[in-house]
C-alpha cells in the first residue's frame, strides 16, 4: 500500500510552521492512546504513520529533502518504519515519545531516578519554656537523639576501603522497564530500590545505611517576645542522610507555661488584682509585680468598681524581632469582707445607716426600677 502524504497525514499544509507540525502531532496522538480509543485497533498503526510522518518533517533538512523527493528521499535507511523500528520492537523505541505525550496529557510525569544519597529526614522537639524566658530570651542546652553520618564509612554505607558499585541491573539508571504489547512498563530497579548503586560490602558499624543512632547536645537560642507556638528552625541538625547525603534540618516548637499572675495575648498582660473594699471605697495605692521581676505602684482612685482597668504602658512583653513593649493592664476585683468582728458588722450597720442613694447610686436605681416594672404590671 502506497503511503500517504505526510502533510495529509498530519492534516497541515505544506507550507505549515513547525510550530502548527508540532501541535497538530501532538493533538493527534493524544487522540491515538487505547484510552481515548474505545478499543480501536488500528490504534497503533495509526500512531505508526503520525510519528513517522512528525520524524521526517520536525527536522528542517528532513523535511527539505522530503519536499524535493518525496517517500524516495528516505528510503535506504534514511527513515521510514524500518529506521525507527515500528516492527516487534516499536513499543521500546517509543517509550521516550509516550512519556513525553501521554505522561503530559494524563497529568503524570515520569518518574525521575531516586539519588544514592538521600536527604535526612526532619525532626521535631517540643520544648516549654517560662514566660519570664520568653520575656527575656535565652539559651538553652538540648539533648535530641538522631542519626548521623558513620564515622567508619564517612556515610557511603560501605566497607572501608570498599565503595558502592554500579547497579548491574538497572546499569546506574535506577530503573528497568517491560514491554507488553503496544506499551512500555518502566518501574524502580527492584535490585537498587531505584538509587543507581549498590553496595556489596555493607559498612558493618551502619549495616549500609552510612548513619547510626546518637545523642547530641545542640545550643537553642530564643529570642525575646516568642509567643506560644514558636517554631524555630535549626538547619542541617536534623537526621543524616542516607548514604551521605544532606542532614534534614530540626524544628525546636515553643509551648509557655502558664504564669501565676499573668495571663497574655500578644505583646500585653493583664493581671488581676485582688483589692479591699475600703480601698476601693475610699482609693489609695496598691503594689503590683511586673513580668521583668519588679514591682510597681498603681493608683486606686477613690469609688473604683470591680472589673476597672489600669494601663500601665510598655510594661508588657516584648514583640519579636521590635524594641517595641506591649502594656500591663490591671483589673481591680473588688473583695467582700469575710469573717466580721462584732465590732466591724456595728461598723458596717452604722454605714449601711448613714447610706443614701448618691452613696450606691447603681444598686439604688435598679432596685427603683424593679420596683416600677411590677408597679407596672
Amino acid at each position: 500500500m502506497a503511503k500517504r502524504c505526510y502533510y495529509e497525514v498530519l492534516g497541515v499544509a505544506r507550507g505549515a510552521p513547525d510550530h502548527e507540525i508540532k501541535a497538530a502531532f501532538r493533538r493527534l496522538a493524544k487522540g491515538c492512546h487505547p484510552d481515548s480509543c474505545n478499543g480501536d485497533h488500528t490504534a497503533e498503526h495509526r500512531f505508526k504513520e503520525l510519528n513517522e510522518a512528525y520524524e521526517a518533517l520536525k527536522d528542517p533538512q528532513r523535511r527539505a529533502a522530503y519536499d524535493r523527493f518525496g517517500h524516495a528521499a528516505f528510503e535506504g535507511g534514511l527513515g521510514g518504519a524500518g529506521a525507527h523500528g515500528f516492527g516487534a520492537d516499536f513499543s521500546a523505541s517509543m517509550s521516550a515519545m509516550f512519556d513525553d505525550l501521554f505522561g503530559e496529557f494524563m497529568g503524570q510525569r515520569r518518574p525521575r531516578q531516586r539519588s544514592a544519597r538521600e536527604r535526612g529526614a526532619d525532626l521535631r522537639y517540643n520544648m516549654e519554656i517560662t514566660l519570664a524566658e520568653a520575656y527575656e530570651g535565652k539559651t538553652a542546652q538540648i539533648r535530641v537523639p538522631t542519626s548521623v553520618t558513620c564515622e567508619a564509612c564517612t556515610g557511603s554505607g560501605a566497607r572501608a576501603g570498599t565503595a558502592p558499585t554500579t547497579c548491574r541491573t538497572c546499569g546506574g539508571i535506577g530503573k528497568v522497564r517491560a514491554s507488553q504489547g503496544f506499551f512500555t512498563i518502566e518501574r524502580t530497579c527492584p535490585s537498587c530500590q531505584g538509587r543507581g548503586e549498590v553496595i556489596e560490602s555493607p559498612c558493618p558499624a551502619c549495616n549500609g545505611t552510612g548513619r547510626i543512632t546518637r545523642e547530641r547536645t545542640l545550643s537553642v537560642t530564643i529570642p525575646v517576645g516568642v509567643e506560644d507556638g514558636t517554631r524555630i528552625r535549626l538547619a542541617g541538625e536534623g537526621e543524616a542522610g542516607l548514604r551521605g547525603g544532606p542532614a534534614g534540618d530540626l524544628y525546636i516548637f515553643l509551648s509557655i507555661k502558664p504564669h501565676e499572675f499573668f495571663q497574655r495575648d500578644g505583646a500585653d498582660l493583664f493581671c488581676r488584682v485582688p483589692i479591699a473594699m475600703t480601698t476601693a471605697a475610699l482609693g489609695g495605692q496598691i503594689e503590683v509585680p511586673t513580668i521583668d521581676g519588679g514591682k510597681t505602684r498603681v493608683k486606686i482612685p477613690e469609688g473604683s468598681e470591680s472589673g476597672k482597668q489600669f494601663r500601665l504602658k510598655a510594661k508588657g512583653m516584648p514583640v519579636l524581632r521590635s524594641k517595641q513593649l506591649g502594656d500591663l493592664y490591671i483589673q481591680a476585683e473588688v473583695e467582700t469582707p469575710k469573717s466580721l468582728t462584732r465590732k466591724q458588722r456595728e461598723l458596717l450597720k452604722e454605714f449601711e445607716n448613714a447610706s443614701n442613694a448618691n452613696t450606691n447610686p447603681e444598686s439604688t436605681g435598679f432596685f427603683a426600677r424593679v420596683k416600677e416594672f411590677f408597679e407596672g404590671e
